[in-house]
């Protein structure tokens, strides 16, 4: 069990799902993956799968096709998963606040670990929020 607390910490796995944004947090995640910010320095890598996944990244509303999707992904996930808020629009639902498409935030449906927020947020703001992240495993 020591050594499984010790790769997380060294490699996390990122799964990345987008709730229905508007792609601006989207374009700055892979701006982390690209030489210049390098998140892969850190073992950050993101995964195809929820199930190979330490991190589970959100972005955009919480919306109501997203709402049951997103409780599913996080109890498929391996334990422990973290929950990172990537966004104003997934850590307070920002601009769709009172939108007719958009339920609970995203801290009502599963437990968030960390708040990224900015829109879009810094690709420094994201890498420390992972970073931050990588902490708590």
């Amino acid at each position: 069990m020591k050594w499984t607390r010790w790769a997380r910490r060294k490699s996390p796995w990122v799964f990345h799902l987008s709730t229905g944004s508007c792609n601006n947090c989207d374009i700055e995640i892979i701006d982390c993956l690209t030489p210049r910010f390098d998140a892969e320095r850190f073992g950050i890598l993101l995964v195809g799968s929820i199930r190979h996944a330490d991190i589970l990244l959100v972005t955009g509303s919480v919306n109501r096709r997203a709402a049951p999707r997103i409780r599913e992904l996080y109890e498929a996930a391996p334990r422990p998963c973290l929950v990172v808020a990537c966004g104003s629009c997934s850590c307070g639902q920002h601009f769709f606040k009172e939108s007719y498409h958009t339920v609970e935030p995203l801290d009502a449906h599963v437990p968030v670990s960390v708040y990224i927020p900015g829109c879009p947020p810094r690709p420094e703001a994201l890498i420390g929020g992972i970073v931050r992240a990588i902490g708590m495993l």
